[in-house]
């Protein structure tokens, strides 16, 4: 079984192959199939934007694909950033942008109020008309600073309180028992599983 990634981000895709190392399918990235543009993220869900990435990927490759939008929604901010978590310094920024603006609009917010969910959304697309979408939640609280050189994205600002560290702090086996995407991804194989069970693979 083969099945694309549909995403050119080098984090996601090493973070993802770590999750699914032992799927037993040929997984392949967008950059297996050039050329290749990311369609805008028009949709007002994780869940849109996911079906509409696989979905673009799947029209590109005629193979099983699979895609995900993730982000992190705070209490505080009325569960922004959300879909908007990539962007939320505006366009172009950095992780280091977001996380920056992330901290000072929560510096004034007390400890009990800055509880925080990252949230994984995956879409599964075995045909235009056939798919499938997962989902994978934590519950932690943002940090006063950053903590932790690992990771990407806000994982230097998302304090896990069953480890006692930030997603950052954590070594990448220990990210993937617990984070989101493990979460969301772990569903995602076992649908490929069941799929796989009635294709000649």
């Amino acid at each position: 079984m083969k099945i694309v990634l549909a995403t050119n981000n080098d984090h996601k895709i090493k973070e993802i192959n770590e999750i699914l190392s032992d799927l037993k399918a040929e997984i392949l990235t967008l950059k297996d199939f050039p050329p290749y543009r990311i369609p805008e993220e028009k949709g007002k869900t994780f869940e849109e934007n996911a079906l509409i990435k696989a979905k673009e990927a799947f029209k590109h490759t005629n193979i099983v694909s699979i895609a995900d939008d993730s982000g992190l929604e705070v209490e505080a901010l009325g569960n922004s950033p959300g879909i908007m978590s990539a962007r939320f310094a505006g366009p172009g920024c950095s992780y280091k942008d977001n996380n920056i603006k992330l901290l000072d609009l929560l510096k004034d917010v007390p400890d009990p109020k800055r509880g925080a969910t990252f949230r994984c959304v995956v879409a599964i697309v075995f045909s235009l008309s056939d798919f499938r979408i997962v989902e994978g939640k934590v519950n932690g609280i943002i940090s006063r600073s950053e903590m932790g050189e690992r990771g990407f994205g806000y994982d230097p600002v998302f304090h896990y309180p069953p480890l006692g560290k930030t997603f950052a702090q954590l070594k990448p086996e220990e990210k993937n028992q617990v984070s989101h995407r493990a979460i969301a991804f772990k569903k995602a194989q076992k649908v490929l599983e069941e799929f796989a069970k009635g294709e000649k693979v």
